[in-house]
């Protein structure tokens, strides 16, 4: 595992001593800025975050950075001019992408608010003290800027393809999480104040850039408000908004529906069925090439034990691969596999002459007893989390 260090060596914030550091006060804020190459935003976002920030809001700025570029160097030669602690910790290795980012700064901060906002200065920094008063006066535990209330607007967002992009990653969150994002019009907002005793950092697994997502799934902050903010144009810099980012959040979005058992097992069942399509289709070439239908049989079902063994360690089982190398995954996961074929015969078989059943109905509890078994021993023997060490007290299975 790599290690973080801190960059330039300690905490930037040489200037504004007397506002103090925001740890333990009422009301006292920290405010996240995840950056990844945001040179070129970062003296201008400190500049607004000044003049924003009453001077009597107990405030800190924490950048954590991924970046490959002089960031971490702007960052503190533009601290020295502002008058709240400013502070940057730069991470080796980008683990989690900026999800992964905010949630190393949630674990430093001591505040009784977190704002987590980008550097880009698509989200106004005035908006800040707003946040975390609406938040005051509610008693809600998250308040989020959102694009799509009163007074929002998404006017910021380059053409209509990533209009189109972004609505429908709305609608497809909420219709998967209509619970857990209730009260919550812009679950993919990267702009939101959340109060630190509502965040149980241990249980947060991001992966991508929509932290609000997870944060709102898997800690259920409530009650929670909004506040209407208008998306601005980047203000220097490109988008990191990608094909590849865009993958990661249909992964990030699978990995949260199946947190549960139940849902787990259902992504199962329906992965499986999914891998008729290759074991048929490998079945129809294997023979074409003139293989005897048997050998052809064994040799195709091994195609669609790969297809599922991909999409389960994708979809389903993403964050528990780091205990067990992939050859061993595989071997496990495929040995399970073609036991449920001889395992099935001879269920059917007791069913039939023991039970008294017809053969089509012992067949069916035959797929179900074997399927559900299957489940459990690929839980239990493939994927099985390392249980942490006494001794290792600070180390967990990452995804």
């Amino acid at each position: 595992m790599s290690e973080d260090v801190w960059s330039p060596g300690a905490p930037v914030a040489p200037v504004g001593a007397e506002r103090g550091a925001p740890h333990g006060a009422a009301g006292s804020v920290t405010l996240i800025i995840p950056t990844f190459n945001e040179a070129g935003n970062v003296a201008e976002l400190l500049r607004r975050l000044g003049r924003a920030i009453p001077g009597d809001l107990p405030c800190e700025v924490l950048f954590v950075d991924d970046s490959t570029d002089d960031t971490p160097a702007v960052v503190e030669k533009a601290a020295a001019d502002h008058p709240f602690p400013v502070s940057v910790l730069h991470r080796e290795v980008a683990e989690g992408g900026l999800g992964g980012a905010v949630v190393e700064g949630i674990r430093r901060a001591g505040s009784d608010w977190i704002v987590v906002m980008d550097a880009d200065l698509q989200h106004p920094p005035h908006l800040v003290p707003e946040l975390v008063g609406e938040g005051e006066r509610t008693g809600a535990d998250l308040v989020v800027a959102s694009r799509y209330v009163s007074g929002g607007s998404r006017a910021g967002l380059a053409g209509s393809y990533r209009v189109a992009v972004s609505r429908a990653a709305t609608w497809l969150a909420k219709g998967l999480f209509p619970r857990a994002l209730r009260g919550i019009s812009d679950p993919m907002s990267g702009f939101f104040a959340m109060r630190r005793s509502a965040v149980t950092d241990g249980a947060l697994r991001p992966l991508g850039y929509k932290i609000l997502l997870e944060l709102a799934v898997r800690c259920r902050p409530a009650p929670v408000a909004e506040v209407p903010f208008v998306f601005q144009e980047r203000f220097a810099g490109e988008s990191k908004s990608t094909a590849r980012e865009g993958l990661r959040f249909l992964a990030h979005l699978a990995s949260l529906r199946s947190a549960t058992p139940l849902a787990r097992m259902i992504g199962f069942g329906l992965i499986g069925l999914t891998g008729f399509v290759p074991n048929l289709l490998a079945l129809w070439l294997l023979t074409g090439a003139g293989m005897h239908y048997l050998p052809a049989e064994i040799v195709a079902n091994q195609a669609g034990v790969l297809w599922n063994f991909v999409l389960i360690e994708v979809l389903l089982f993403r964050e528990r691969r780091r205990h067990r190398h992939w050859a061993d995954r595989v071997g496990r996961f495929a040995l399970l596999a073609n036991a449920d074929l001889l395992l099935r015969i001879p269920l059917i078989a007791v069913f039939v002459a023991q039970l008294g059943m017809g053969v089509l109905p012992a067949t069916a509890l035959a797929l179900v007893t074997t399927f559900v078994l299957r489940f459990a021993a690929t839980e239990a023997l493939v994927y099985l989390p390392r249980r942490t060490s006494p001794a290792e007290p600070g180390r967990h299975t990452r995804s």
